[in-house]
């Protein structure tokens, strides 16, 4: 919606009109009629002076409108847009080691590794969480920081997709991922702190045990929800006949329970798409979206297009008479010097 801040400004725009007719004006002195030889070039430069003042009296209207548009500050006034009445912080750990790559999981039928899944359902869980800051750490041998918290969740969801396995190595640092997410955490202001951890392994690497990070994630305040991923035991046929496989004998499910129930989380068990799914819409019931808060309107100022304009038509007759000046003085120099070799022909000729 387009409108006017101070719109009483324009109140001025007749203030030149009524000036000039309020003022005394210059007694015009009558005078005899003079008989002028050449009067057809007499009329002709007061046809020329009266077309002049017309275009000076134009350009000067026309540079007052703009400048007294300017100084109402036009604006534009977008689309309300709603703004959380308080802030989140969530981060997102995912594991990248190489147990991953178990093509345990299925997406739409087809046979595909745990974190291709994982990718899949977190899209659009991050596309839901309107209002939150997201981050996004990824952890095999140690834990480093894909993506820092920020309220672009379209970078965040692509950091992710162009995470790939083996990336930081082959092991499991499950204390680093945490003590990591709680130090970006301690530089941030006073907000909902919750970190989502998903692997599907225990931990066998890193510079701190998962129990000291534990202990720094409750002491800052911080929730952890922990996410165990790969499939139940199964029958798989063989040469030998069937035989019975467990894909997730790794996965330390005690760690992950502890960890969750002692910063007042919670431990979610994912052994296929359909349940890391359903654990995400719990997530989203558990830490619920800010509801809208107050409605803020983008204010876009448009002052500086009426200004721009009088400015550029005030360069513009300004660059003109100047050079119509240079182009007089010009021709008033050849005059004199032709002038003057006439004048010099004629002393000779004499």
């Amino acid at each position: 919606m387009f409108e006017f801040a101070w719109i009483w400004v324009l109140a001025i725009l007749p203030l030149p009109l009524l000036i000039y007719f309020m003022l005394p004006r210059k007694a015009t002195s009558e005078s005899a009629a003079l008989l002028v030889p050449n009067y057809l070039k007499v009329q002709s430069h007061a046809d020329q002076s009266t077309k002049k003042s017309t275009l000076r009296l134009v350009l000067a209207t026309l540079i007052w409108c703009c400048l007294v548009i300017a100084a109402a500050k036009p604006q534009w006034l977008g689309e309300p847009v709603s703004i959380p009445n308080e802030g989140r912080d969530l981060m997102i750990a995912v594991d990248l080691s190489g147990s991953m790559k178990q093509d345990d999981m299925r997406i739409n039928g087809r046979a595909v590794n745990r974190l291709v899944m994982t990718k899949f359902v977190l899209r659009d869980f991050i596309k839901r969480r309107i209002g939150d800051r997201l981050g996004l750490i990824l952890f095999a041998d140690t834990a480093y920081l894909q993506a820092p918290l920020t309220f672009d969740r379209d970078t965040v969801k692509t950091l992710l997709d162009e995470s790939v396995l083996g990336l930081v190595g082959e092991r499991t640092a499950i204390g680093d991922a945490i003590g990591l997410a709680v130090k970006r955490f301690d530089n941030k202001e006073e907000s909902n702190r919750v970190l989502i951890l998903l692997t599907d392994g225990r931990n066998t690497a890193g510079n701190i045990t998962p129990e000291q990070a534990n202990e720094l994630a409750i002491d800052k305040g911080v929730t952890i929800y922990t996410i165990g991923l790969g499939a139940e035991e199964q029958e798989v046929a063989s040469v030998f006949g069937s035989r019975t496989i467990n894909p997730s004998q790794d996965l330390d499910e005690r760690l992950l329970i502890e960890v969750a129930k002692s910063t007042g989380g919670q431990y979610f068990r994912a052994r296929d798409t359909q349940e890391l799914e359903a654990i995400y819409a719990t997530l989203d019931r558990l830490e619920p979206i800010e509801g809208e808060g107050q409605k803020l309107r983008p204010l876009t100022a448009l002052f500086y297009l009426p200004l721009g304009i009088a400015v550029i038509i005030s360069a513009l007759y300004a660059l003109f008479y100047l050079l119509k000046q240079a182009f007089f003085n010009l021709q008033k120099r050849r005059s004199i010097v032709t002038e003057s070799n006439i004048n010099s022909a004629s002393g000779e000729q004499k």
